[in-house]
């Protein structure tokens, strides 16, 4: 089989930081689960890399490799820490690996459940591959936005909106720029101590302004405040943050969309096969009905079933389903199994597609090893 490497050969050399930095800023780490390990596994962010080997799973053989490719980090979707390690002796894979990337100076990072979570991560690539339309998320999070409230003299208005736009404010799912803006008096008497922009020390002054209201993903905050008090033109910028328990689109586990053209149960099962390059596929009770919208969920993702069918999906996609949901899905769903592995193999497009368009002269290769160990006979 013939490499599939991608960039140019001669290797522009990085920081690792630079590449995870820009990976976090798609996927932040704040959107992922609780239990989840994402991040920088091993190695230094100062240290530099001139190529980067892209997989699912980190195991000795993906290792061996990228010491044949000479590359300098590993970015892999699944953590080879998950749970805190007492020892480095070599007696777990995870130990072995860590041991091998230290002695070999390989930085390992991993985007996990973060990339399951954002909006065209990992559920959103299964959804292309499947050729779905209209794909959206099924359990959006609550809790991850900010609703921003500032004052700004009415002339000055229209920068400082750009401003905090261009930070990430004001988006509204395929909506931006968004704001609300009402006209008012501002009042406020400097000391002496201060520079007004308008009015004088000591007086009283009244100025016309805005009030002007836009909303925020929470992980932006710092960023954007930045940006507001940096555009404004007053010495003391008054503002209000407040959290929002609104559902957050772009964020939460799960897509929903619709095939083009709606199939019977067996011709779903057959697209699956071949769309995922599987030979056989769990599933439970083949529907008389067609399958028009679909859920699906990559890897371990039987916890959102009775979501799958209270929004009136006819088929659910994921892997790791054990015996019992095939009894709640019976009758009200096609619930199909196609494997963890399966499911998520596609993730390292989205590495690629990301880095490959931030950074084109940085090499990166996808690996040539199968790190699923569940075969099929």
């Amino acid at each position: 089989m013939k490499r599939r490497s991608y960039g140019p050969m001669r290797n522009c050399i990085m920081k690792v930081k630079e590449i995870t930095s820009y990976i976090e800023s798609f996927a932040p780490l704040s959107y992922q689960e609780s239990y989840d390990n994402s991040g920088l596994q091993a190695g230094n962010p100062e240290q530099e890399a001139d190529a980067a080997l892209i997989c699912i799973d980190v195991t000795e053989e993906v290792l061996a490799e990228a010491v044949r490719l000479k590359a300098g980090l590993i970015l892999s979707h699944h953590p080879v820490i998950f749970t805190g390690l007492k020892k480095l002796t070599g007696s777990s894979l995870a130990e072995k690996v860590i041991i091998g990337a230290v002695r070999s100076g390989i930085s390992i990072y991993s985007a996990h459940t973060n990339l399951d979570a954002v909006h065209r991560g990992v559920n959103f690539k299964i959804a292309e591959k499947l050729g779905l339309e209209n794909p959206r998320i099924i359990s959006p999070v609550r809790g991850q936005l900010r609703k921003l409230v500032f004052f700004v003299p009415v002339d000055h208005a229209a920068a400082v909106r750009e401003a905090i736009f261009a930070a990430g404010a004001g988006h509204i799912g395929e909506y931006d720029m968004c704001s609300f803006n009402a006209p008012g008096e501002g009042t406020f008497r400097g000391s002496e101590n201060t520079d007004p922009f308008v009015g004088e020390k000591g007086r009283m002054h009244t100025e016309p302004e805005l009030r002007v209201e836009t909303i925020f993903p929470a992980e932006r905050e710092r960023r954007i405040l930045d940006a507001l008090i940096d555009a404004h033109p007053y010495e003391e910028v008054a503002y209000d943050v407040y959290p929002l328990e609104n559902e957050y689109d772009r964020i939460g586990m799960g897509v929903t969309g619709e095939l083009k053209v709606p199939l019977d149960g067996t011709h779903f099962l057959d697209l699956l096969k071949q769309c995922f390059r599987i030979p056989v596929i769990r599933h439970s009770r083949l529907p008389d009905n067609k399958i028009k919208k679909v859920a699906l969920c990559g890897g371990s993702g039987s916890f959102l079933l009775a979501r799958a069918i209270a929004i009136g999906a006819d088929a659910f996609v994921t892997g790791d389903i054990k015996y019992h949901p095939f009894f709640d899905a019976d009758g009200k769903i096609l619930m199909a199994d196609i494997g963890h592995y399966e499911s998520e193999q596609f993730t390292t497009e989205i590495f690629y597609d990301l880095l490959k368009k931030k950074f084109p002269k940085f090499a990166l290769h996808l690996t040539e090893v199968n790190t699923n160990p569940v075969n099929y006979y």
